[in-house]
């Protein structure tokens, strides 16, 4: 078996291919080329763009004797041009098809494809994505690619420079270079088949295809994963969404990898609201420990602090509109990890930029909570897959089960209490007052223990705030499931509060409504739950 070149050995570029959609860079890329008497080959709009910039370019049609066809289609598809990324230069044989068949060496391919995914995202219709779809330009990544022994492949403009730097320096490119950039080829090829893979089986109505691929870009390498032990990066994908993996961070250290799990959190929970109404949500270890509504969002942050200011320490804080001095003064005051919001004003990133490792984070808009999409989770040996949680309630969908019936305050309530729920980790219990989590209940293995535990941090909040009674006295209470026994439903009762939302379907609806009956409770049914794992 042939081994690997050493990592020093220098392969020096006396021919070039270049043929890119992306034409930042490209006529000083090929200005510098020609300096160093590079011979370069190229099609179309990328030899139009490199003669507009005086340097002097071979068209492929005329180094293969073929004629582009098909409108443009075929061009680069000959053996001209795969043979001379392809053949192994200490191979006999292939040395002597080379002189056979007139093959020369290409030495460099700078190719990125066809803008598929912008075309897709711009709303293009089926045909003009189509014609998107890249087939000489992969062939020629993933031919140049497999021979890096002999061939260097460029597919990024951003390693542009650093390849002329080292031609420079070196006369040509090292082992190591060309191995580095191949397997970014590869990486390329993958992602865009995966892009073209994902959007036929959506054109196609199906949504769990035989096959699935998943693709991303790294927008970083984080410190360390949940634990120091673990390795970890942050990787963007296709999808269109504000949130994380669009946010600008305006200052403070890098995002680690339980601070970007908890941000997506947040901001996606305060994106499930009314955007005109003034809304802040805190989050500690992905789940809400505050959430509330204001006349502003000033307001909306001191309601929600106060559901539970100790686990609010160190947490993440998200904003459905823009952070404004007043509020940032008040939110700087807490130890807090990162701020995420739409927008902020000049007088906000003064104030926030006093404390230099708090981070700042602005996405331009809100997550819309409607827009579909698929999850993925990793389990031993495969992938699950399921729908985003799109589910929402509105008054019109709920049904009063108990004699007693909603007022038009706890209603509203109620609703808020219920959308909160869907953010909690299950089993979830959420007691709701005048716009704001009074206490949260999260991730218990029973639903009478989430529901004590909510009533307990309900109780500790009044005794911060200096009240004497607890903030679930008058409160409203959501479950994100049913409640399979009343036990849960009357701790609730103990706790103060009046009504409650759940989507019921237990085999004990009946011992649970007359519980509720009894306690004096309203009670509706949902029909739709919030699982979250």
């Amino acid at each position: 078996m042939k081994k690997d070149p050493e990592m020093t050995d220098i392969v020096p570029i006396k021919r070039a291919l270049i043929s890119v959609s992306d034409k930042n860079g490209l006529v000083e890329l090929g200005q510098a080329l020609a300096a160093m008497g590079v011979e370069i080959l190229s099609t179309g709009g990328s030899a139009k763009a490199l003669s507009d910039g005086g340097v002097s370019v071979c068209e492929v049609a005329d180094y293969t004797d073929f004629p582009e066809m098909m409108d443009g289609r075929v061009k680069t598809l000959h053996p001209k041009i795969h043979g001379g990324f392809l053949a192994l230069r200490d191979n006999p044989n292939h040395v002597a098809a080379m002189e056979k068949h007139d093959i020369g060496n290409i030495d460099l391919v700078i190719v990125n494809l066809y803008p598929f995914e912008a075309t897709v995202a711009s709303g293009a219709d089926f045909d003009t994505c189509v014609e998107n779809i890249d087939i000489g330009g992969p062939a020629m990544l993933r031919s140049a690619a497999k021979n890096h022994a002999f061939v260097t492949v460029i597919t990024d403009p951003s390693d542009y420079a650093a390849i002329i730097a080292e031609m420079q320096e070196k006369g040509g490119t090292s082992h190591a270079s060309r191995k580095a950039l191949s397997a970014l080829a590869y990486g390329r090829t993958a992602a865009y088949d995966s892009a073209i893979a994902s959007w036929y089986a959506g054109q196609n109505g199906d949504m769990h295809p035989e096959r699935i691929t998943a693709a991303g870009t790294k927008v970083q390498a984080c410190r360390y994963g949940e634990n120091p032990h673990q390795n970890a990066a942050f990787y963007a994908g296709s999808e269109d969404r504000p949130g994380i993996a669009s946010a600008v961070q305006h200052q403070g250290k890098a995002l680690s990898y339980n601070n970007l799990n908890d941000t997506d959190a947040a901001f996606e929970l305060v994106s499930e609201f009314d955007p005109e109404v003034p809304t802040v949500a805190i989050v500690k270890h992905a789940n809400p420990c505050g959430v509330a509504v204001g006349d502003s969002l000033f307001e909306a942050y001191n309601k929600a602090l106060k559901c539970d200011p100790v686990s609010a320490f160190g947490g993440i804080v998200a904003l459905n509109g823009t952070l404004d001095a007043e509020t940032a003064t008040a939110i700087v005051k807490v130890f807090t990890e990162v701020i995420i919001a739409p927008f902020v004003s000049d007088e906000a990133k003064d104030i926030i930029a006093a404390k230099k490792n708090l981070r700042l984070l602005t996405t331009g808009a809100l997550a819309d909570p409607l827009q579909a999409a698929q999850m993925v989770k990793t389990v031993a040996g495969g992938l699950l897959v399921q729908d985003r949680d799109i589910g929402q309630v509105s008054e019109a969908n709920l049904q009063v089960v108990t004699k007693r019936v909603p007022s038009d305050e706890e209603m509203a309530d109620l609703l808020f209490a219920f959308s909160t729920a869907k953010h909690v980790k299950s089993n979830a219990i959420v007691y709701v007052r005048g716009g704001m989590t009074v206490g949260i209940g999260a991730g218990q293995m029973n639903r009478r223990d989430s529901s004590r535990i909510a009533a307990i941090r309900a109780g500790e909040a009044a005794e911060m705030a200096g009240e004497t009674e607890s903030l679930a006295k008058g409160s409203v209470v959501a479950s994100d499931a049913f409640f399979p026994f009343a036990d849960g439903l009357i701790a609730a009762a103990e706790a103060g509060a009046t009504a409650v939302i759940q989507p019921g379907g237990s085999m004990r609806d009946d011992e649970v409504i007359e519980a509720a009956d009894k306690a004096g409770l309203a009670m509706v049914f949902t029909g739709m739950r919030h699982f979250r794992h």
